[in-house]
C-alpha cells in the first residue's frame, strides 16, 4: 500500500523531489510507490515492454519517452505486463494508448494523456539510466510516490 504523498511532503519535504503537476491518472489504481527503473527511450517502447516483461519485484517504471505527443508508449497488452509480473506501477513522460481497457486493470500508470497511434519497434533507447523530466532527477534505486495529489521522489524508503 503506498503512504499518501501529502502526509510524506508533511514529514519530508526538505528531502523530496516533487514533480510538476502534468501527469494524468490512469488505471484502475491511482496510489503506487515502490524503487525506480528507468527507460529513456523516444517514440519506441521496445525497452519499455522488455522491462516489465522482467519480475518487476514491487519497482516502478520510469519512463522518459522525451514528452512525445507522436505515439504511445504503452498500451492495454503492456499494462498487462504491469500486473502480471509484479510491478508497482509506471510513470511515463509520454502517452498511452486503450485508456478504456487500462481504466479496467487492476494497476496504476500516470502519463501526459492518451494518443491512438503505437510506437515504433526499433529496440532504441536506455535501461537503467538517469532521467530527467517533470522537474525531477529520477536514479534506479530512488523511491517514488505517486498517488492523486502527485509524485514524489526520496533517495530512500519512507515512512510515516
Amino acid at each position: 500500500m503506498s503512504l499518501p504523498t501529502t502526509d510524506l511532503c508533511d514529514k519530508y519535504s526538505d528531502e523530496l523531489q516533487i514533480a510538476d503537476p502534468i501527469f494524468a491518472d490512469f488505471g484502475g489504481r491511482l496510489a503506487f510507490s515502490g524503487p525506480v527503473s528507468t527507460v529513456k527511450c523516444f517514440e519506441d517502447n521496445s525497452l519499455v515492454r522488455g522491462a516489465l516483461e522482467e519480475p518487476g519485484e514491487g519497482r516502478v517504471l520510469v519512463v522518459d519517452g522525451g514528452g512525445s505527443d507522436r505515439c504511445a508508449l504503452m498500451g492495454d497488452n503492456v499494462a498487462q505486463l504491469v500486473i502480471d509480473n509484479g510491478w508497482a506501477g509506471a510513470l511515463i513522460y509520454g502517452f498511452i494508448r486503450d485508456s478504456e481497457e487500462i481504466a479496467g486493470l487492476d494497476m496504476a500508470v500516470k502519463a501526459l494523456g492518451t494518443h491512438p497511434l503505437k510506437s515504433n519497434k526499433r529496440n532504441l533507447g536506455d535501461r537503467d539510466v538517469p532521467v530527467r523530466f517533470a522537474g525531477v532527477d529520477f536514479r534506479p534505486g530512488q523511491w517514488l510516490y505517486a498517488d492523486a495529489d502527485g509524485v514524489i521522489v526520496s533517495e530512500k524508503e519512507l515512512t510515516l
